[in-house]
């Protein structure tokens, strides 16, 4: 790394261009006090002239106007030579140029992520694309040995201490230049990431970038030797966590973040799986969910503290310390009877909790609630699922196999509406069940019940013992959900035999004839969905 040598012309230059102008003024006072010469463009030399500090046009330091609407201002050699002339090696030249090094560069990016989020077209997402910035934080970023990039408002203080004193500004500068190089590359991911989305081309294309933000240090991880941070795609709407606001409680840790999101899935899907075929109509749902697994899940058009009772009631043991979500917000009368029932619950989440909630649950100290943006029932999640693995990335569309047309199987008897209604119901929640997956459920106390799960099995037939062992109401005239078809009939005859009345899977085993024979010596309803619900 080469040394640092005095600029070679007789005074420090400093370049700032910023979108976001949060703590500017004092910080451009600090460099213009240290004797710096500001240099600027735009509106962030208007802030600082209106503040009554010196700074002088890039036009005039280039000797060249800006041109094409202000589309090129600081692509000149004057700027570019200026931040990345090697110190101590190309000041002849920059000498012989007229080239007066900049120490000092200060920029963030035309702001295209809040252009998109208001529904800009194109043609206006375009004209927000940066050019001139990104190319003046890389060369900073590339020139660190010599140049300090600042991208983040967050270290003006640091930097301008470090200016004044000298103190740590080498280590300073290299850390700088990491997040300088991060925040390009942020920025490019979600340009790309928009552009994408709106251009057809490849499903999976050849590269990608995924843009990050740091949405919040989390407790620990998995476990609390494990640090862990959630992170959020910038821009991204719909049913996103990124948008829901914790009202009370402790940090989250990534078990809670990774719950609440298996809850979140399946919640309003459970509400809308009575809507038919598109109407709109749903209900009162509530679901409970135990280490990513639904351990209680209940709709009641009697409300959502009816559809909490019944949803505790499916398994009120393994509900302690789990997540609780609803599809509806939690009112006075609501948050009174969740705190009665004396349960502990890790997370509360609903698109809404009124004030008279807020006051039952703020008594409980370490129960975390978390508020859902209300438009959340009416959204979808943006962008694909994915999942890390090591040493990359395991990218599939969302699942929506619940949505398909499903066909009763032949030569069996019709479900009944009542049972259409339940199967529609138990294969909702079966999309939040680890495979291999199956969901009893029933009517009881007036709505639908999550009445016995069996979760990551190595055996479909396991699951339907395990099922049926954790039913805490008769198994007899219960439907069946099963996230895969039947291998064997083995599965099927176990659930007959314990009184389940319909089935819904979504068939094609090579032994369909022999699963619809089982269900048929019990005149059991079969419904075939044509889709796989695996949630591994």
């Amino acid at each position: 790394m080469p040394a640092s040598s005095p600029s070679p012309a007789p005074h420090r230059y400093a370049l700032l261009s910023v979108s976001d102008k949060t703590g500017l003024v004092p910080f451009a006072r600090q460099l213009s006090d240290a004797g710096f010469v500001l240099l600027s463009t735009g509106g962030t030399k208007a802030a600082l002239v209106e503040a009554g500090i010196p700074v002088t046009a890039v036009s005039a330091h280039t000797g060249a106007p800006e041109i094409f609407g202000g589309r090129v201002k600081t692509l000149h050699p004057r700027i570019h030579g200026g931040i990345l002339g090697r110190r101590g090696e190309d000041d002849d030249v920059a000498a012989e140029q007229g080239i007066p090094w900049i120490d000092v560069v200060v920029v963030n990016l035309y702001p295209f992520e809040a252009t998109v989020a208001r529904g800009a077209t194109w043609e206006e997402a375009v004209e927000q694309i940066d050019i001139g910035g990104p190319a003046m934080v890389r060369a900073a970023a590339k020139n660190h040995a010599s140049v300090t990039i600042v991208v983040d408002p967050g270290d003006y203080g640091a930097v301008g201490a470090a200016l004044v004193t000298g103190e740590g500004l080498a280590a300073l500068r290299t850390r700088l230049a990491v997040k300088a190089f991060r925040h390009t590359a942020a920025y490019d991911a979600m340009i790309s990431t928009w552009m994408a989305g709106r251009v057809e081309g490849e499903a999976y294309p050849t590269e990608g970038a995924i843009p990050l933000r740091l949405q919040q240090t989390l407790r620990y991880g998995e476990n609390p030797h494990q640090s862990a941070a959630f992170y959020a795609t910038p821009g991204e709407g719909g049913r996103s966590l990124a948008r829901a606001t914790q009202l009370q409680g402790k940090e989250l840790s990534f078990n809670n973040v990774a719950d609440l999101d298996a809850t979140l899935r399946v919640t309003f899907d459970v509400g809308a799986c009575f809507a038919g075929e598109g109407d709109g109509n749903t209900l009162p749902a509530c679901v409970i969910v135990k280490h990513m697994n639904p351990c209680g899940a209940a709709v009641h058009d009697g409300g959502i503290a009816r559809a909490y009772a019944l949803a505790l009631s499916a398994d009120p043991v393994s509900a302690y310390g789990g997540i609780l979500a609803f599809n509806r917000p939690i009112e006075d009368a609501d948050a009174a009877a969740i705190v009665a029932s004396g349960v502990f619950f890790e997370v509360i989440a609903a698109p809404g909790v009124s004030p008279g909630a807020r006051l039952r649950f703020a008594a409980k100290k370490n129960l975390r609630v978390v508020e859902l943006p209300a438009d959340w029932e009416a959204s979808r999640p943006a962008g694909r699922d994915a999942r890390r693995v090591q040493g990359g990335w395991l990218l599939q569309d969302w699942d929506v196999g619940h949505r398909t047309a499903w066909t009763d199987a032949e030569g069996l008897r019709a479900p009944t509406e009542e049972e259409r209604a339940g199967l529609r119901f138990a294969w909702a929640v079966c999309g939040c069940v680890k495979s291999n997956a199956i969901v009893l459920a029933c009517r009881a106390d007036g709505g639908w019940v999550l009445n016995g799960v069996g979760a990551g099995q190595m055996s479909r037939v396991d699951s339907v013992h395990l099922a049926v062992r954790k039913a805490q109401r008769p198994v007899a005239g219960c439907v069946l959900a099963s996230d895969a078809f039947f291998p064997f009939a083995d599965g099927v005859i176990a659930a007959v035999e314990a009184g389940v009345a319909a089935i819904v899977q979504p068939g094609g085993s090579i032994r369909d004839a022999e699963v619809r024979d089982a269900a048929a010596k019990a005149w059991a309803a079969m419904v075939y969905t044509g889709a796989r619900h695996f949630r591994h």
